[in-house]
């Protein structure tokens, strides 16, 4: 509970520094006001607080949206996408399909081409399917080559939270990938709380 707090704290200071302050004491107009209530650490707003984390993050990364269009940034968020959906090491038909249209609805990914995104995304999923270790290996690699752009590297570790949480539920096996894909990228997991 307190890592989604946390993730919704840094979220929403990366959101103003992005917006230059803009915002500064209305960040969660929007989403429902909830987002500010102070106790959700109890289990009983446990689920809203994943809702406005994810909410939170979508709102930031559409306010970067204008710096996120390097091929780079597309096939690591795809790579990302990708080992979240396989991160139990295994991905259904329908999960996919339900993973694919999240990524063609993501507001930020809108600035590729859906078939570029369902190639990519397909791509590793297979892979992973096939044979886990190499495909994870494949996809940490491509990963990694965001890590040139700390503003694209941080985008790729938020893709991925924003599609782990998108179902209400953060598993320990998609924690365990984005925290690797934080040492790829060579940022600390801390810094997200993972």
């Amino acid at each position: 509970m307190a890592l989604f707090d946390r993730l919704k704290d840094q979220a929403k200071n990366l959101q103003q520094q992005v917006q230059g302050g803009h915002g500064a004491s209305g960040g969660h107009g929007g989403h429902g006001g909830q987002a500010g209530h102070g106790g959700s650490r109890s289990g009983g707003s446990r689920g809203a607080s994943r809702a406005q984390l994810v909410g939170l993050l979508k709102t930031q990364l559409g306010s970067l949206k204008t710096e996120l269009k390097s091929g780079a940034y597309r096939d690591a968020s795809m790579a990302m996408c990708a080992l979240v959906a396989a991160a139990d090491g295994h991905v259904d038909p329908s999960e996919q399909q339900q993973m694919e249209s999240m990524i063609l609805s993501n507001e930020v990914l809108q600035n590729f081409p859906p078939d570029q995104l369902r190639q990519r995304f397909n791509k590793h999923v297979d892979l992973l399917t096939r044979n886990f270790p190499q495909g994870k290996a494949e996809a940490m690699q491509e990963i990694a080559k965001a890590a040139k752009k700390p503003t694209e590297a941080r985008a790729v570790i938020q893709t991925g939270i924003v599609i782990a949480g998108a179902d209400g539920y953060f598993s320990q096996s998609e924690q365990e990938v984005l925290r690797e894909a934080c040492a790829a990228l060579g940022l600390s997991p801390a810094e997200f709380q993972l």
